[in-house]
């Protein structure tokens, strides 16, 4: 079966984002939390245990500190404060370690990153605590995430007055977890464990303690800690930490019993100490059980979903040759590997794979406890793209063997235009690699945008020096062809596309000329303007941008100014091809936008006088959202009009740009009023290059495609985005709505998020569907994007795997996978729109 690049590329990405899901579920383990309902009110401690005999010790133990200060120090390593080190570098720690005020360990850090917990200070006449600790550590390079001994090892000195020791008792620090602080404060300063604390509170902390007050922290402590793996862990009673718990509580309650009854013989403190030592024991061991449940991966459906995505990657770039060349199109042998020895033998493989994995896991597994239907389907269309990728090796071996030459171009047909968009794209990836480039991974798509301009500009100004000056590399000639002589361009492909670029650039007027010359700089000059605009990223997000200046209170006048010539410039680049009826409704849509914004108070009103508002800006925002379906509703209609053989093709262009203009009006809604100008700025790059730069270097769809992607992501940061969840707007999605409903609210946000992406893309379409001379475009544009977006997200899905025990696995890398997903479902639904409208193309030619 002949399939077009573009019905293909679409099929395939669906597939990746199944494949991805499927990853996410499994990489995301199930939270060790408590069910309990009791959230906003404290739970009543557990009693003391007693063995026939009543206690009336109900309540907490009463504090050991008035209140804690912290001390946090960026990576931090344990040597800087023991040892030779520590006397050098902080000498007073290393004093009060000496003098007794203080008990040292090294705490060690594991994924993830232990966040300080939020302590309520107690007023009372009770010593302070001073606890001075690190985050992480570091190599001896400076580096720090992996698990290295110098990376993970963290000094936690715990500093009070009620800590004395004999001056010169100085103990040797023990290895302790970082969760264990939690408990630990919370002993301290009197208040209820959270419930969620995987960790043991330090026994030295209260040594000085009663024995009596000892066990009761113990025993606080190990019922926490049970109770949380009672609700989280099904075959708790087999674990030897709750085992271990119950004959402590036993051993506790018979103490308790002989204590009541005032028997202070030597039996009553050796069963005590007995006790001490269990209660410590069974702490450990719930601990560890309790902490590898939290870094537990679902580690089959990983690899399910893992190896869906890279299938489809292998499969599209082996298709590459085929599916970028002039016919577009693919042969899809559906009968051959359906009905071929290795389909079936990888389908009986991966279903024994299957049945072992799920009979003899103890942990729970999600594709497992899928139906087998779904599970079969899964491992039908892993054997089948294996199947076709076996098929597309065999063909690519077949045609090299006895073709004599490569399907794929040779590289003196690659411009220095491809060359850049194929070593940024693999920079881009390679960047994926380290946690710093993750979070300021604008700043790559910034540098990238910017070579790219000056790559155009290098470009323009030689056709325009090729152009003006006769350049003899341009000069016809005779050569004999099949029927007789004829003129064509000396030299290869490249040098053919440059003459034929200098030619067009020839025939420009003047102002064209001048125009086209000094686009790139003003695409430069937009792009920076941006970046000033929003800080985003970690190591800069903290300085003032004008977004923060425009956004305050004094400047309103200012932001409603900026807001209303936004507006106005978004509808006099965007209404030159609309119909009369839509231009009519995106003006009074823009109007609607910002009586919006009027509404809720975030630009002046002219026509409102005082601050009393009665719709709260929920009617506006309704009133905006008619105009935009009806501005929709429009462009659908033009589409279909378009597939009657006797329609022009005007109502097809016109149909995809108002289906465009819509998208602008929903996105000028929801962008908040500061980032209006990024809207515009835009929209004119979009205009300049389309106008001045596209045309007349005649790029083909393929290059047209990786710079509307490059121009996209980069306009994602450029309205404040990052790889951090905190950055998401999460007021666009309650835009109009007066109550919260899941579906309306998580595709205005998405949408509000992913505003550059899908606009570029819309863009794209128009672009092609309007200017593209080759009736392929559109399916070359369908795979190149598709193919643009698998790459880093098959190469970061291998990272992650490799990277799931780093300490910032949640912190940095998680996030950047989550954007990673979505994106690849807008992507999923850009390719399907794309292919949509080359079957409209070709039903109608």
């Amino acid at each position: 079966m002949r399939l077009g690049s573009g019905t293909f590329a679409a099929a395939c990405i669906v597939i990746e984002v199944l494949g991805v899901a499927i990853f996410l579920r499994g990489f995301f383990p199930a939270p060790v939390r408590s069910f309990s309902r009791t959230e906003h009110q404290a739970e009543p401690p557990a009693p003391e245990p007693s063995a026939g005999a009543s206690s009336n010790w109900t309540k907490l133990p009463p504090p050991v500190f008035s209140k804690v200060v912290i001390v946090l120090i960026d990576a931090l390593r344990d040597d800087f404060v023991f040892g030779s080190k520590g006397v050098k570098f902080m000498p007073y720690t290393t004093y009060l370690v000496e003098k007794g005020a203080s008990h040292s360990f090294v705490a060690e850090a594991k994924p993830p990153t232990v966040t300080m917990p939020r302590i309520k200070e107690r007023a009372a006449p009770l010593p302070t605590l001073l606890v001075l600790c690190g985050d992480h550590g570091m190599s001896e390079r400076g580096s720090h995430g992996a698990s290295s001994t110098e990376e993970v090892s963290t000094p936690l000195v715990l500093v009070s007055s009620a800590f004395e020791r004999k001056p010169g008792d100085i103990r040797r620090p023990k290895h302790v977890q970082q969760t264990d602080l939690a408990a630990t404060l919370a002993i301290g300063l009197g208040i209820p464990i959270p419930k969620n604390s995987v960790g043991r509170f330090l026994f030295p902390v209260v040594e000085r303690k009663p024995i009596r007050e000892q066990l009761r922290f113990l025993h606080l402590n190990t019922v926490q800690l049970s109770k949380l793996l009672q609700e989280n862990v099904p075959l708790y009673e087999k674990d030897p930490g709750f085992e271990q718990f119950k004959v402590s509580e036993k051993l506790h309650g018979n103490w308790v019993r002989l204590y009541l009854e005032e028997n202070n013989s030597e039996v009553l403190v050796n069963l005590g100490t007995k006790v001490l030592r269990q209660y410590l024991d069974a702490l450990q061991i719930l601990s560890l059980s309790l902490s590898r449940q939290v870094a537990h991966y679902d580690v089959y459906s990983m690899a399910v979903g893992a190896a869906l995505v890279l299938e489809v990657l292998t499969l599209l770039l082996l298709s590459v040759p085929k599916a970028l060349g002039p016919a577009a199109e693919l042969d899809v042998p559906l009968s051959s590997p359906l009905f071929s020895l290795l389909f079936y033998l990888t389908l009986l493989i991966l279903s024994a794979v299957h049945v072992v994995v799920c009979t003899s896991t103890e942990s729970s597994c999600y594709f497992c406890s899928v139906s087998w239907l779904v599970a079969g389907g899964a491992m039908l269309l892993m054997s089948a793209l294996l199947c076709a990728i076996m098929s597309a090796l065999t063909k690519t071996r077949d045609s090299t063997k006895y073709g004599g030459k490569s399907l794929a171009p040779s590289s003196s047909q690659c411009s220095e235009l491809d060359l850049l968009i194929l070593l940024g794209t693999v920079g881009h990836v390679l960047s994926l690699g380290a946690s710093s480039f993750i979070e300021e991974e604008h700043q790559t798509w910034y540098f990238l945008v910017s070579t790219l301009c000056l790559a155009l500009c290098q470009e323009i100004y030689k056709n325009y020096v090729l152009g003006s000056g006769g350049d003899p590399q341009c000069s016809l000639h005779l050569e004999p062809g099949p029927k007789g002589t004829a003129l064509v361009l000396q030299g290869g492909a490249e040098d053919r596309r440059t003459c034929e670029a200098a030619s067009a650039f020839e025939q420009l007027g003047s102002m064209e000329r001048r125009m086209v010359l000094a686009s790139p700089w003003a695409v430069l000059c937009c792009c920076r303007l941006l970046r000033s605009l929003n800080q985003t990223g970690v190591q800069w997000a903290h300085r003032p941008d004008l977004g923060h200046w425009l956004t305050s209170s004094d400047h309103k006048a200012v932001l409603s100014v900026l807001a209303a010539f936004s507006l106005l410039t978004i509808f006099l680049l965007v209404q030159r091809r609309c119909s009369p009826m839509s231009k009519v409704a995106l003006a009074l849509g823009l109007l609607g936008v910002y009586c919006y914004r009027a509404a809720i108070g975030n630009v002046m009103s002219p026509w409102q006088r005082g601050n009393k508002d009665i719709s709260k800006g929920i009617i506006e925002a309704r009133f905006v959202y008619i105009f935009v379906l009806g501005i929709l509703f429009t462009g659908t209609r033009d589409l279909l009009r378009s597939q009657v053989a006797a329609a022009c093709s005007r109502a097809r262009t016109m149909g995809l740009w108002e289906i465009y203009s819509g998208l602008v009006l929903l996105a000028a809604l929801l962008l908040r009023p500061h980032n209006l100008p990024v809207l515009v700025c835009s929209l004119l790059v979009q205009t300049l290059m389309a106008e001045f730069i596209w045309k007349p270097l005649s790029h083909d769809a393929a290059e047209v495609t990786v710079m509307h992607y490059w121009f996209g992501q980069a306009f994602f940061y450029f309205q404040g985005n990052s790889n951090n969840i905190a950055t998401v707007d999460i007021s666009a999605g309650f835009v109009g709505l007066e109550q919260y409903m899941k579906v309306p609210a998580a595709f205005l946000t998405a949408f509000a998020t992913y505003i550059g992406p899908v606009l570029w893309a819309s863009h794209l379409v128009n672009y092609l569907s309007t200017e593209a001379t080759s009736p392929a475009a559109l399916r070359h544009a369908c795979f190149c994007y598709a193919l643009i977006c698998s790459v880093p997200v098959s190469a970061y899905i291998i990272l992650v795997t490799s990277l799931r025990y780093h300490l910032f696995i949640w912190s940095v890398f998680s996030p950047k996978l989550l954007y990673e997903g979505v994106h690849l479902l807008v992507t999923a639904a850009i390719c399907v729109f794309f292919t949509a409208m080359d079957q409209t193309r070709r039903v109608k030619s």
